[in-house]
């Protein structure tokens, strides 16, 4: 029996995948909020220089960038009971969507903590500088100086990592998650049209990634426009400097019936 290509599939198909659509923000939502509180905990011996905490903080970031994402899933669904079997504590029986939420978020923790340090150390020092001058505290000036301007300069490397996320949530069904991906590789076999399966998991991945993009976007304008309207002032008065120092306006000031002559004093 031949089964071809029929794009009547792909419209069939895609009302099934979402409805798996909501365990997959699931796990995009539980790793996205712990790897932000734990990559802000793991961001902070190296901002301010730990010793010990700060060899700590490089080695679990170089573990996490460096190895690959379905490896870290075995490893904590398969290791970490057993690790914890040692000082009797029994996890072996939770649903796996933990262990992958779990994955996910200490994956995501390492990205956002090099975002994190890089979006603060990208700030100006001379504007904390000038914060303690005026008599604000340590955290006043953190919170109220730096953090904006160290959020708005990270939006567009977090919205990266976001799309990043999702795209990864595809892996959640190698441990038997039935998140979209896994529902997908159920409807081919059911049917064995893959084609139109992978065609409409495609495009569900495609609108809500453009989605996420246009968010992030409006985020970062929102948050960039300070920044904007610092440029475009700077913008206005070099525009008036260069206004006026045409050549006209040198050769009026420079005319020999011009009797102000310039004193210098040594």
């Amino acid at each position: 029996m031949e089964y071809g290509f029929d794009i009547n599939y792909v419209f069939d198909f895609i009302p099934k995948l979402l409805s798996t659509l909501n365990i997959t923000l699931l796990i995009v939502a539980g790793a996205i909020g712990l790897g932000l509180l734990i990559g802000f905990l793991v961001a902070l011996p190296r901002l301010y220089n730990v010793p010990v905490l700060r060899n700590v903080s490089m080695v679990y970031v170089s573990f996490f960038r460096g190895t690959p994402i379905l490896i870290q899933l075995f490893l904590f669904y398969y290791g970490l009971p057993e690790i914890l079997k040692l000082v009797s504590i029994d996890i072996s029986k939770l649903p796996v969507i933990y262990f992958v939420i779990l994955t996910f978020g200490l994956n995501v923790a390492a990205f956002v903590s090099e975002t994190i340090r890089a979006a603060v150390l990208a700030v100006n020092r001379g504007q904390v500088e000038a914060a303690y001058a005026v008599g604000m505290t340590g955290y006043q000036a953190f919170t109220r100086i730096v953090l904006p301007q160290a959020v708005a300069i990270a939006i567009p490397v977090f919205s990266n990592l976001v799309i990043a996320m999702l795209k990864d949530t595809s892996l959640a069904f190698t441990l038997g998650v039935m998140e979209m991906t896994g529902k997908a590789q159920t409807l081919g076999s059911l049917s064995q049209h893959f084609i139109e399966t992978y065609i409409a998991l495609a495009l569900i991945y495609l609108v809500m990634s453009i989605a996420l993009e246009r968010l992030m976007l409006v985020a970062e304008r929102r948050l960039s426009r300070h920044m904007r309207r610092d440029a475009s002032e700077k913008n206005r008065f070099f525009t008036r400097r260069r206004k006026r120092l045409t050549l006209g306006g040198l050769t009026r000031e420079l005319k020999p019936g011009n009797k102000e002559v310039p004193r210098y004093e040594a």
